[in-house]
């Protein structure tokens, strides 16, 4: 793969992606749906009780909007390897290299980690009561699959991509918790 400027953040990685980008300008990607398709056997569930967290899931005629992060130069291979250590953990995901259209007009080739759906950890297709069950009763090393998905939805929101999918998944998980956020 060639040296990597940019990384597509649609989960996580718009809130927590580890380190400082030089640039973060919001972004669509074309082609792929923002999707509670990966059962998270670690970061925020376990192989006993999995979680669920977001995966691009290819899908046609589909938009997905998120950060386009561009990697500092001076830190470009010490970032690399630790998002490859945490994004790649079981291989559920593949890297890719795709064309993102950024907001302020440019187009640029970005590092995305894009689900496998082969991948025995592919949960595509759950009702969104089954998503919301599996995240309220789910939690994993990096902690409760429920706050992944309030950080994501807030985070989503803060930056003027509120998701009406994850934002209804959100009540119907702090429902189930009984009103905690």
């Amino acid at each position: 793969m060639d040296k990597l400027d940019w990384v597509f953040g649609y989960g996580s990685l718009i809130w927590n992606p580890g380190f400082t980008p030089a640039e973060a300008v919001p972004a669509r990607l074309g082609g792929y749906a923002r999707s509670f398709c990966l059962r998270s056997v670690q970061h925020r569930g376990t192989e006993a009780m999995p979680g669920l967290v977001l995966g691009l899931d290819a899908q046609e005629g589909a938009t997905c909007r998120g950060l386009a992060l561009r990697i500092p130069p001076q830190d470009h291979d010490e970032i690399l390897d630790q998002l490859r250590k945490r994004e790649l953990v079981t291989d559920a995901y593949r890297e890719a290299l795709l064309p993102l259209e950024l907001d302020d007009g440019r187009h640029v080739q970005a590092l995305a980690y894009v689900m496998r759906r082969d991948h025995r950890q592919y949960a595509g297709g759950l009702s969104h009561d089954e998503q919301a069950r599996i995240i309220a009763g789910a939690s994993g090393g990096r902690g409760p699959n429920s706050e992944y998905l309030f950080n994501t939805a807030a985070h989503l929101a803060q930056i003027g991509m509120a998701d009406d999918d994850l934002e209804a998944l959100t009540r119907a998980v702090q429902g189930l918790l009984g009103g905690q956020p």
